[in-house]
């Protein structure tokens, strides 16, 4: 069997169209469709069937993809040592990360990997911490940045997670609001404001009704949104306010009040990858950089400090 059709049938069991595959792997469609229709042929088994507009992995095909996951990941065990025996930092590493850290972290630790890894190539793709930690699972990315909102403790044994920054959760009020003139404000005072909730998120909304409960009400949310620039347009215009992670809450933020809540309200930002990759030169450059940029921007929390320490040591030996 060819690495390169199992690869097509591996992102075809993330993606479900032949489009996204194609575009992941620079093929044309009709390039992938070809490489199945030829796996399925020499193996005389059906792999994908239709449905609607994508496709669908058969008995057989997720079977195959359970295979093939074990072969990439040998192949990237040894890719790893061999990079290792050789120290060298040129290869591809793709990161995956969601909005808020990515706009915070990304573009300044890509920035100074040029300077200091040319021959390393680093791509990025915007991701929900599910959705990164799933591509870290099928190999469609190499390091993901999660939060404990979404996913709660360590996810399985062959993925290492370690503790990146803390991000605390302000209210955003809208202009003139009575509340602003306070420096910190009880969230039970906020029992009677109309609410807007981030909707890409279905635990942010679950972790502010449980806050809010717990503060003795319900939040009487007016509007749900999946865009950033909507939510803000909304408490702009006043109809609404909104608790948002203070990494979010540094962008774009003209004419609002940002203020402090009590019980304060955080989450905690860690940085995944494969087990088996943790010695891997390119791996471990990356990790550097973004620990840097990370105490750069003055959220890198005591044990981040730690980890930093010993990546540096790590770089210098």
């Amino acid at each position: 069997m060819d690495i390169n059709k199992l690869a097509a049938l591996r992102e075809l069991s993330a993606h479900k169209t032949m489009t996204e595959v194609a575009r992941n792997l620079h093929l044309s469609p009709s390039a992938i469709s070809q490489q199945i229709a030829m796996l399925e042929q020499e193996l005389d088994i059906a792999l994908i069937e239709r449905s609607g507009r994508g496709v669908e992995l058969t008995l057989a095909g997720e079977r195959l993809v359970q295979y093939a996951d074990k072969i990439f990941y040998e192949i990237e065990s040894a890719r790893a040592e061999m990079f290792s025996l050789k120290q060298q930092v040129a290869g591809r590493v793709r990161i995956a990360a969601f909005p808020s850290v990515a706009a915070a972290l990304i573009p300044r630790t890509l920035s100074m990997l040029k300077k200091t890894h040319p021959r390393l190539s680093v791509t990025f793709e915007e991701m929900e911490p599910e959705e990164s930690l799933n591509a870290l699972r099928g190999w469609q990315t190499d390091i993901a940045l999660i939060d404990d909102l979404n996913v709660p403790g360590l996810p399985e044994p062959n993925i290492a997670v370690m503790p990146l920054m803390e991000d605390v959760f302000n209210v955003i009020l809208p202009p003139g609001h009575h509340l602003a003139k306070r420096k910190k404000i009880p969230l039970a005072e906020l029992r009677n404001e109309h609410w807007v909730t981030d909707t890409a998120s279905q635990n942010y909304t679950v972790m502010l009704t449980a806050a809010c409960r717990a503060s003795g009400f319900d939040p009487q949310i007016v509007a749900r949104c999946k865009g950033f620039e909507v939510t803000i347009a909304m408490i702009r215009g006043g109809c609404a306010i909104a608790i948002l992670p203070e990494l979010r809450a540094s962008f774009d933020l003209e004419g609002t009040s940002v203020r402090r809540v009590s019980p304060e309200l955080r989450r905690r930002i860690s940085v995944g990858f494969r087990q088996n990759e943790k010695r891997s030169p390119l791996i471990r450059a990356v990790l550097l950089s973004l620990y840097e940029c990370t105490l750069l921007s003055g959220k890198c929390s005591p044990e981040a400090q730690a980890i930093l320490q010993k990546l540096r040591q790590e770089d210098e030996k």
